[in-house]
């Protein structure tokens, strides 16, 4: 079986010298070959799973095999699943108007014909009826930005024949605030789903205090060492929450810590800097996380999300007009944002291993749900021109979020594998 389990999954493989103990049993009386016969299997899987560095595996609740256990989901390809997609625009009122693709003039369909498919195991399809049973009696959070808001569209849509979840954020919020704050609950399944609006996760403020700079490139002013309440004072009953962020880091942005301002590019994109203040605003938020008194429930962190806007940037005329998707090869050869991608990867993988360790400690649940590549290797499935997307009412290409249905349904595929079987220290 190939093993190229990376990250915080990694493949475990330790041999026993077979040769050694062959020469061994031929010296054993007949009776204690035997028993070792017997014994052997069980002493090398105790010995697999013995490991002098840290070590996880993914478990599900109904299968604890090998390939389950030891497979990473998040490396694989897109291959074809002439089945099509979980729901369609017609199905699902819960899809986000501007990334109804199919409703917009999206001519082209294929894009929704394929599936992820690891290279050492199988990815389960999405089961609503298997999510529903999991939530049973519980809640789940969704923190972070738009993009965070593309996977809960997608989780709405899918489990959607099943729940009759209704709409009840007038009750907990008021009108002016309902555009960052969402909730939904299932009587049937006494589940409750909510989504918070923190694309910094800290606390931040416009640069520009009397409102003159609205254009979506006005510097942000980001308080790196404080986490966003409007979070914070949500998440503690919460039994599953999943962050995701990361797209709004690319701006122009202040840094302040203990009050003092520590970097300001308030005209200026420097990646370095905005590492930086990644890096920080999660450091920030798995530590208020870790140390929320009361908080006991499981936390996913999803990778960052690619955009895939070729040639300019997507207010100067970039746009994302491929049909395919790439293979791996090919997202290296033509994906002009890796470095970028793989940059606030490995600052998200960094800091996600520190928190998992410190987490466990106090007996709290960390997962990874690693799309970043997965995602780099889908130009084909964003709105693009087909988004219906306006900025000071001219009508602009998406190459940022996703089409519903489409590839972000993946997302919750890898949720729910997740939630079957947290990835869990040995």
């Amino acid at each position: 079986m190939k093993c190229e389990a990376k990250e915080i999954f990694n493949c475990m493989h330790t041999s026993i010298n077979i040769r050694k103990i062959m020469a061994l049993l031929l010296l054993l009386p007949s009776t204690l070959l035997l028993l070792i016969m017997v014994f052997l299997p069980l002493i090398q899987i105790i010995n697999s799973n013995q490991s002098s560095s840290e070590v996880y595996v993914i478990s599900t609740l109904n299968s604890t095999t090998a390939e389950t256990r030891n497979c990473n989901m998040f490396s694989g390809q897109w291959s074809p699943y002439p089945k099509g997609p979980y729901y369609n625009n017609e199905t699902c009122p819960y899809i986000i108007e501007h990334l109804n693709c199919i409703k917009f003039g999206q001519p082209d369909r294929e894009f929704l014909k394929l599936r992820w498919e690891p290279y050492d195991c199988e990815l389960p399809l999405f089961n609503a009826k298997e999510f529903l049973r999991l939530v049973q009696g519980k809640s789940m959070a969704f923190v972070g930005d738009s993009i965070s808001r593309n996977q809960i569209a997608s989780l709405l849509c899918l489990i959607n024949s099943d729940a009759n979840l209704v709409d009840v954020t007038r009750e907990y919020t008021s009108k002016d605030n309902a555009g960052y704050f969402k909730l939904w609950y299932s009587i049937k399944h006494n589940f409750t789903l909510t989504i918070v609006w923190s694309p910094f996760l800290v606390k931040a403020m416009d640069d520009d205090p009397y409102g003159y700079d609205h254009s979506l490139s006005r510097a942000m002013n980001l308080y790196l060492d404080e986490p966003d309440e409007a979070w914070v004072n949500k998440i503690v009953n919460f039994d599953y929450v999943i962050i995701s962020t990361g797209q709004w880091f690319l701006r122009p942005m202040n840094f302040f810590e203990n009050g003092e301002i520590v970097a300001n590019k308030r005209r200026k994109e420097d990646m370095e800097h905005n590492l930086y203040g990644y890096r920080k605003a999660f450091q920030t938020c798995f530590r208020t996380i870790i140390n929320l008194k009361g908080f006991k429930g499981s936390t996913f962190l999803v990778t960052h999300s690619p955009n895939h806007f070729e040639y300019e940037k997507w207010n100067e005329g970039g746009y994302c007009n491929r049909t395919k998707p790439y293979t791996k090869e090919e997202m290296l050869k033509y994906y002009n944002h890796w470095n970028v991608l793989k940059s606030f990867h490995d600052v998200q993988l960094e800091e996600f291993r520190e928190a998992e360790k410190e987490a466990r400690k106090k007996g709290l649940q960390f997962g990874l749900i690693d799309v970043s590549e997965a995602m780099a290797m889908r130009p084909d499935g964003h709105p693009g021109k087909h988004g219906h997307l306006y900025y000071n009412n001219v009508k602009v290409t998406d190459c940022a979020h996703w089409c519903l249905p489409g590839p972000v349904d993946t997302w919750n595929q890898f949720l729910l594998y997740m939630m079957k079987g947290i990835s869990t220290p040995i």
